[in-house]
């Protein structure tokens, strides 16, 4: 394998990895899988009951868990 060859195939590969993105951000909003039921916020499917608990705490102070997120299950 000459030179030549060798130099081809790194800009090969080179040029195969620069079609791939590089952001996240579509992928993160498809993970956004829990909404508020009153504002339609959403979060991240990894998110914690606390955060979800400050959520209720700071924008809809007197409602519980459950009116908010009705179909989130505390792992």
């Amino acid at each position: 394998m000459g030179n030549g060859q060798k130099a081809q195939m790194r800009r090969d590969r080179q040029d195969k990895g620069a079609n791939q993105a590089k952001s996240q951000l579509k992928a993160n909003e498809a993970a956004k899988s829990i909404q508020c039921s009153i504002c339609r916020q959403t979060f991240l499917s990894t998110v914690r009951e606390k955060a979800l608990n400050d959520h209720i705490e700071s924008k809809h102070a007197g409602k519980v868990i459950k009116d908010c997120f009705p179909s989130f299950v505390s792992a």
